[in-house]
């Protein structure tokens, strides 16, 4: 049995986008500590090749590992698609690919599962190798959606123009008679309210920071994970490899109510 370990998680992405799996995490877990990596110097990943993403993720790995975390979550389809390992250095690693592809089966009645993906998710099939290997009669439609990362980043989540990007988007996906959504970028969730605007309540959203809580209460009441004993006031700290005042505040409104006790400049 694992005892209780009060060290903390690690999480990182790309940007910005793996703040709302950090969200939902700090939410779910109030007891637990979190550091979080935003690699924003070598920003998107999404249009990086395999071999280039796959490198940025062990890089970001290796710095976590040093910082003494007790677990690390890839908080980035992109990356997730490369590092699909469950541990490194004997260090628990979950990515966002099979929670979603589970709890989007779970939630499916008709197994009929859309996506929307950077290009690189859409194009590595990680999601419907996934979902396929879980059910092979369920049938995933994907959409790549290149311009929602950067209407996200610049905040513009009730813009007019992301509404219509979002409808124009959707609108083939819809055409599939899909009853469940996988937000498979985790940017995505920021423009929630745009997406379930155009997919009306016949949809389902599925949300990667709810479905790897999911796998992470799990593990801790399981034991294949040590959970916080909440002695100490829990630490949110949120790195970051390039310094941009935009990034500052556009995680303060991102991680709302949830608030970050210190950001820092880190060199990988």
């Amino acid at each position: 049995m694992s005892k209780a370990d009060s060290r903390p998680i690690g999480v990182f992405d790309s940007g910005i986008g793996g703040l709302t799996v950090l969200k939902e995490l700090a939410l779910q877990f109030p007891q637990e500590s979190f550091l979080y990596l935003g690699d924003t110097a070598r920003l998107p990943y999404g249009s990086k090749s395999p071999s280039t993403i796959r490198k940025y993720s062990e890089q970001n790995i290796i710095f976590l590992e040093k910082q003494n975390v007790k677990a690390i979550v890839i908080a980035c389809n992109t990356a997730s698609s490369q590092l699909t390992e469950h541990e490194f250095d004997g260090l628990p690693i979950y990515n966002v690919i099979e929670p979603g592809s589970q709890r989007a089966l779970e939630v499916s009645s008709s197994k009929r599962i859309g996506l929307l993906g950077t290009r690189a998710t859409v194009n590595s099939k990680a999601y419907t190798k996934k979902i396929m290997e879980f059910d092979p009669k369920a049938q995933v439609f994907d959409q790549a959606c290149p311009l929602f990362v950067p209407l996200a980043e610049e905040g513009w989540d009730s813009d007019p123009v992301t509404n219509l990007i979002v409808f124009r988007y959707l609108t083939p996906l819809l055409q599939n008679h899909i009853d469940t959504l996988i937000l498979g970028c985790t940017h995505y969730p920021i423009l929630k309210n745009s997406i379930s605007r155009v997919t009306g309540s016949s949809v389902e959203l599925v949300d990667s920071g709810e479905a790897i809580a999911r796998w992470l209460d799990r593990d801790m009441k399981e034991n294949r994970l040590g959970a916080s004993p909440g002695v100490e006031p829990r630490r949110i700290e949120i790195m970051t490899t390039d310094h941009s005042d935009h990034f500052t505040e556009a995680a303060m409104r991102i991680l709302k109510p949830v608030k970050a006790d210190g950001f820092r400049v880190v060199d990988l």
